[in-house]
């Protein structure tokens, strides 16, 4: 007797969608999928099987597929991203994923902290955007330890920045810093996107940084993630120093100015910027005083306006000019994967991970849910992760 195929009727207009929302782009979809064309022009449907791979293949859930009309995709925590020019963009699945991830991780870890009756990270809520920014940049760099003489230890970006994490995870929050959505290398996160976002939790905060950006650009966000931290405000964020005010609502242009002058001053104090230039050129100058500073280029640009260096209309001609040098050198450098084992306790934050092997191997969580959330496969990486974090 022969078997009956099961097709499914799926619109074009959802398919469309699916492809669009993707950002992969048609042709891209297409070669992944050859039928494609045939079902959208209604001269082919797809099995259950090849809906399910043109589904993964456009990131997207197969329920939404199957629906007359997309739904309704918010951001589940508050929207603080702002570009030049323009307002809050749609999310890109990539985006949601990547929150997503964090929030199964995060609740995790609080519930975790709950069994171990954990103490609740004291700053956490302890500011407010009313607060001036100097007092509350001064509480970070004390309880933190990321001062400035501290600083002139760190011979690169990279060192400044893991040193940052590591203090930033030994008061209490969990760092994740990545490039892909989980541990798939397909799935480039875009820094034009978003450069990170923050998750509240008393007792399991967590800062999730997009690895896909520049050093420099990283240390600025962490720095703004923290301010969210202090003010106990979750939200996703790209943070904008090229505009005097950010573009958006009252209240998130209120905070998200807030979190960058707390940022700044953070990382660079009024009292250590240099009241006169010294350099040939003002590139020179900026080189010179980002390396003493660990900060990018354009974070010390702006704290030179702040300062009173430049006008208005200068500092923005000159931020321009800087943001097109920062862009070319970020497009030249290149990068290297790394040693995963190095990678994956920062992507998934080192903290967590010790906490979620260490309850596994007690047996307190199930190794089915901890690969999962480490976003591994086999045993034999989970054994050798945990060995490396001196778990296992």
């Amino acid at each position: 007797m022969q078997s009956v195929v099961l097709r499914l009727d799926v619109s074009p207009e959802m398919l469309q969608w699916a492809v669009e929302r993707s950002r992969r782009g048609g042709e891209e979809v297409a070669r992944a999928i050859p039928q494609l064309t045939a079902w959208m022009t209604g001269e082919g449907r797809p099995t259950v099987k090849q809906l399910e791979k043109f589904a993964r293949a456009t990131y997207t859930p197969i329920g939404y597929l199957l629906m007359e009309l997309p739904p309704a995709e918010d951001l589940p925590i508050p929207d603080f991203r702002t570009a030049r020019d323009t307002g809050v963009v749609e999310p890109s699945p990539n985006l949601l994923d990547t929150i997503y991830i964090c929030e199964q991780r995060q609740e995790w870890y609080a519930g975790f902290a709950a069994r171990h009756d954990l103490d609740p990270v004291p700053f956490v809520g302890s500011a407010s955007p009313a607060d001036p920014p100097a007092l509350v940049a001064g509480s970070m760099r004390e309880i933190l330890g990321f001062t400035y003489q501290a600083r002139q230890q760190y011979r690169t970006w990279s060192d400044a920045l893991r040193n940052l994490i590591d203090l930033v995870e030994d008061a209490g929050v969990l760092v994740m810093v990545s490039g892909i959505v989980g541990s798939n290398t397909h799935r480039v996160l875009d820094p034009k996107e978003f450069r990170g976002f923050t998750l509240i939790d008393a007792h399991a905060p967590l800062i999730f940084i997009n690895g896909a950006d520049t050093k420099a650009a990283q240390i600025f966000t962490m720095a703004h993630e923290l301010a969210h931290i202090w003010a106990g405000l979750s939200g996703v964020d790209k943070p904008e120093l090229g505009s005097l005010d950010d573009v958006g609502a009252e209240d998130r242009r209120t905070l998200e100015r807030w979190c960058n002058e707390v940022a700044a001053e953070f990382l660079v104090p009024a009292e250590l910027i240099p009241a006169e230039l010294s350099g040939p050129t003002l590139t020179d100058d900026l080189d010179r005083l980002a390396r003493q500073f660990k900060v990018s280029t354009l974070v010390v640009l702006r704290r030179l306006f702040d300062a009173g260096t430049f006008s208005w209309d200068d500092y923005q001609s000159a931020y321009v000019d800087e943001l097109a040098r920062v862009l070319e050198l970020a497009g030249n450098s290149g990068s290297g994967g790394g040693n995963y084992y190095n990678t994956q306790p920062l992507r998934v934050s080192r903290r967590f991970a010790k906490a979620l092997i260490s309850d596994t191997l007690e047996g307190q969580t199930l190794h089915r849910q901890a690969f999962h959330l480490l976003g591994v496969r086999k045993p034999a990486t989970f054994q050798t992760f945990g060995e490396e974090l001196g778990v296992a």
